[in-house]
C-alpha cells in the first residue's frame, strides 16, 4: 500500500512541475502602442518558417530561410498557410509582418505571450490568439501540462500561424491535408483556420482528463492519509485551474462575436464549424468549474481527514483517561498511610497478609470490566 501511495504521489507532483506557467517578463510602461516587445522565454534557436500550399490537386511542404520566398505560393489560388515558430528574434518577425502588411497592435500581440485568448477582425484580416494547453509525456515516463501562446492571422487566402515552440501540437492537421478527400483540402483558408482552433480546444479535453485523474488520486491519497503535502498539491492544483479558466473563458466570447459578426473572410458554411467549436468551449468551461468544486471537496475531505484523527487520538486518551479514575483513587485511599495503631479508624486491609496482590487483582479486574463495558457500548 505504502509503495502504491508513494507511484501515485509522484504522478500527481508531475503534473505540478508540468504545469506551472512560467513567469513572464512585463514590457516596461509608457511604450509607444504596438511596439512588438518579446516578454516570454526563448524556446527555439531560431526562427523556423514553413508553407503549406494546398488546394484539392495538391499539398506541398516547403521549409523558408526567408518570408520573400513565399510569393510564389500566394501569387496562386491556392491556398496557404505559413506557420512560424519561435517568438524571441524581433527582426525576421518583423520581415514577415512587413510582408504581409500587418497591424502595429497584431505585432504587438504575437510577442506578448501573456495575451488573453481572444479574436479581433481588422478591416482585411482576422486576428486569433489563443493559449495552448496541452498534455505531455516527458522522456522519463511522467505525464504534465505544457503551455504557450498561439496566434494566428486570417487573410483572404493565407492563414499565419504563430507558435512560441516547435512542439508538434498541429501534426493532426499535416495528416488531414494529405488526404485529398478532406474538407481541408476543398474549402477556404477560414476552414483552415477553424480547424486550427479546433484543434487547440481538442488538447483542452486531454488536459482536463489528466486534471481529473490527478484529482482522483488526490482524493485517494486524502482518504488514506490525510498530510500536509497533499495540501499543498490541491492548491497548487487550484491555482493551475483558476489559470486554465482565465486562458479559455475569454475564447468563448471571441468564437461567439465572429459566429456573429459579419465578415467577409468567414463564410456562412464554416460559421456552422464555428458554432460546433463554440459548443466545445462551453463543455471545457463547465468540466472547469466542476472540477474547482471537486477540488473545494478535496479541502473539506482534508480537514474532515484532520478533525477524524483528532477525534480518534481524543477518543483513545479519553478512555486511558477514564480506565485509570478509579484505579487512581484506589491507590489513592490505600496510600494515605494511616497508623492503625494510633487512628481510631482501622482499615484492616493494611494488614493483610495478601493485601498488596489483591488491590492490584481488584484494580486489573475494574480495569477488564470498563473496558468490556466500553466495547458493548461501542466506545472502543
Amino acid at each position: 500500500m505504502n509503495s502504491q501511495i508513494k507511484k501515485i504521489s509522484s504522478s500527481v507532483y508531475s503534473l505540478f512541475n508540468a504545469a506551472r506557467p512560467e513567469r513572464i517578463n512585463r514590457k516596461p510602461p509608457g511604450q509607444v502602442p504596438g511596439t512588438p516587445i518579446h516578454t516570454g522565454i526563448r524556446k527555439l534557436d531560431e526562427v523556423l518558417l514553413t508553407v503549406h500550399d494546398f488546394d484539392t490537386d495538391h499539398y506541398d511542404v516547403i521549409r523558408l530561410e526567408k518570408i520573400e520566398k513565399s510569393e510564389s505560393y500566394l501569387d496562386k489560388p491556392s491556398k496557404t498557410w505559413i506557420q512560424v515558430r519561435g517568438l524571441h528574434d524581433i527582426d525576421k518577425l518583423k520581415s514577415v509582418w512587413d510582408y504581409f502588411d500587418l497591424h502595429p497592435l497584431i505585432r504587438e500581440d504575437i510577442v506578448s505571450t501573456s495575451q488573453r485568448s481572444k479574436i479581433e477582425p481588422y478591416p482585411d484580416a482576422v486576428f486569433v490568439v489563443l493559449r495552448m494547453i496541452a498534455h505531455k509525456t516527458e522522456p522519463d515516463g511522467t505525464t504534465g501540462l505544457q503551455t504557450e501562446q498561439v496566434s494566428m492571422v486570417l487573410g483572404e487566402n493565407y492563414v499565419l500561424s504563430f507558435q512560441e515552440s516547435d512542439e508538434p501540437i498541429f501534426e493532426p492537421i499535416f495528416n488531414r491535408l494529405n488526404n485529398t478527400a478532406t474538407n481541408l483540402r476543398k474549402l477556404g483558408t477560414d476552414y483552415l483556420a477553424y480547424t486550427l482552433i479546433d484543434t487547440v480546444v481538442d488538447h483542452y479535453f486531454q488536459a482536463l482528463d489528466l486534471i481529473g485523474e490527478t484529482i482522483d488520486e488526490l482524493e485517494d491519497l486524502i482518504l488514506s492519509e490525510p498530510k500536509e503535502e497533499y495540501l499543498q498539491k490541491v492548491h497548487a492544483l487550484r491555482q493551475d485551474l483558476n489559470y486554465f479558466r482565465k486562458s479559455v473563458w475569454s475564447l468563448r466570447d471571441g468564437i461567439n462575436s465572429l459566429i456573429r459578426e459579419e465578415s467577409p473572410l468567414v463564410t456562412g458554411e464554416v460559421k456552422i464549424f464555428l458554432r460546433d467549436v463554440y459548443d466545445h468551449v462551453v463543455q471545457v468551461i463547465d468540466n472547469i468549474e466542476i472540477n474547482r468544486e471537486m477540488i473545494i471537496g478535496l479541502i473539506d475531505l482534508y480537514m474532515s481527514g484532520l478533525s477524524n484523527r483528532m477525534n480518534e487520538v481524543m477518543k483513545v486518551l479519553t478512555i486511558i483517561a477514564t480506565i485509570f479514575i478509579p484505579l487512581t483513587f484506589i491507590a489513592g485511599i490505600y496510600g494515605m498511610n494511616f497508623d492503625p495503631e494510633t487512628s481510631p479508624w482501622n482499615m484492616p486491609e493494611l494488614q493483610w497478609y495478601f493485601g498488596y496482590p489483591s488491590a492490584l487483582i481488584f484494580m486489573l479486574a475494574l480495569s477488564v470490566l470498563m473496558v468490556v463495558f466500553f466495547k458493548r457500548k461501542g466506545w472502543m
